[in-house]
């Protein structure tokens, strides 16, 4: 390992610049591109989401085509199974997660009851500031316009449009990663062959594997992790009292697909349920401080221990990527976010001019690479004849 990463280095050196009128162009195309998918989302999102789940996937099938099975067998049972499997989840939790939602007012009334005192005082608050601010009026009043209810029509059209582009994305991404997964390495070698010489795109599918690999393993491993935590949630939060204990540990498996803002998120949730259910704030902090010590010891311990250094990557990077997905493509931009940045390591890692990128996405590589081009110039100095 540190050999190849001796090697990019020394073939980093001195890399061939790039034209200064190529430059600007790039930023342009760049441009054009983000432009292209910010406003095209509904046409692009399905896609990527189909990708996604063609890499996740492609491992058991292409497992199951080396043991004999044609490709298009292996990738429709294999699909069977991931569909069924979820549809039996979902439908596990719908029910407890209908009540919860039947309940919703009962809660916000609970809620703002216990929070009764703490919204007096900050009503007065706002009372005397607003006050303040009418002292400097001249009198002259605005009364606001009237707004009609919108039609019942409106609201069942737009309900009714919105399920349809749901179901036509859901069938896109279904069809599409069938044929991703029954197409195969070959497909990819057919469509790689057609728009690079041989020696290109014998390296893009190279790259191509490797982000296969790489983006499935690190799925499975977390899928198996995620499994573990949510058990241990509904367990925890079981024996704490919590109502509906399967459903906040199916919450809590789910969001952690998400770094930092899925175990905030499922955190937050949690403490607010207690909240509601609980009257002695002790039982409150228990719940939250229970999730966040199971937390902290997989993000701390059982993640860095079964992947290692696979998801190297800056903690600021994954921030970033996941804010910037969430404005620009909304959830699914969200659960795209950390599998882009994961593809583009491995890209830079297989690239010649990538050392600075993956150092750039990775610190710790940053000070791997620095102590190994130290110590390279050292044996290069030491080599050379006084």
């Amino acid at each position: 390992m540190n050999q190849e990463i001796l090697m990019k280095i020394s073939d980093s050196r001195d890399p061939a610049p790039r034209p200064r009128s190529s430059r600007p162009l790039l930023v342009l195309v760049c441009g054009l591109c983000g432009v292209l998918l910010y406003y095209a989302h509904s046409v692009f999102i399905p896609i990527a989401l189909a990708l996604l789940i063609a890499l996740v996937l492609s491992s058991p099938v292409e497992a199951l085509h080396r043991q004999g099975l044609p490709r298009s067998v292996s990738a429709t049972l294999i699909l069977i199974i991931f569909f069924g499997l979820t549809g039996a989840a979902v439908d596990r939790l719908w029910e407890p997660a209908q009540q919860w939602l039947a309940g919703a007012p009962r809660t916000a009334q609970i809620i703002a009851q216990k929070v009764g005192p703490v919204a007096r005082v900050l009503h007065r608050i706002d009372a005397v500031t607003d006050r303040a601010e009418h002292l400097t009026d001249t009198g002259v009043g605005t009364t606001a316009a009237a707004t009609k209810p919108a039609p019942n029509a409106r609201a069942t059209e737009g309900l009714l449009l919105e399920t349809r582009t749901a179901l036509v994305a859901m069938l896109t991404i279904t069809i599409l990663t069938l044929f991703l997964l029954a197409g195969g390495p070959p497909m990819l070698a057919r469509m790689t062959a057609s728009l690079a010489r041989d020696v290109h795109s014998t390296h893009i599918l190279k790259v191509i594997e490797a982000v296969r690999g790489e983006v499935g393993r690190y799925y499975a491993t977390l899928a198996v992790i995620n499994l573990g935590l949510g058990l241990a949630t509904g367990l925890v939060m079981m024996a704490l009292g919590m109502p509906n204990p399967v459903l906040w540990g199916a919450l809590a498996g789910v969001l952690n697909f998400i770094p930092y803002v899925g175990s905030a998120t499922t955190l937050l949730v949690l403490v607010v349920v207690a909240f509601v259910s609980f009257d002695g704030a002790g039982r409150v902090l228990a719940v939250g401080a229970t999730y966040l010590s199971l937390a902290t010891i997989e993000g701390q311990i059982v993640q860095p221990l079964l992947l290692g250094h696979r998801l190297d990557l800056s903690p600021i990077m994954v921030f970033l990527a996941l804010w910037f997905g969430g404005w620009f493509w909304g959830i699914a931009g969200v659960v795209l976010a950390v599998p882009s940045l994961v593809a583009l390591k491995v890209v830079a890692e297989h690239s010649k001019h990538g050392t600075s990128l993956v150092a750039f996405l990775s610190p710790s590589m940053a000070k791997r690479i620095h102590r190994l081009r130290t110590n390279a110039d050292r044996s290069s100095r030491a080599s050379q004849p006084p």
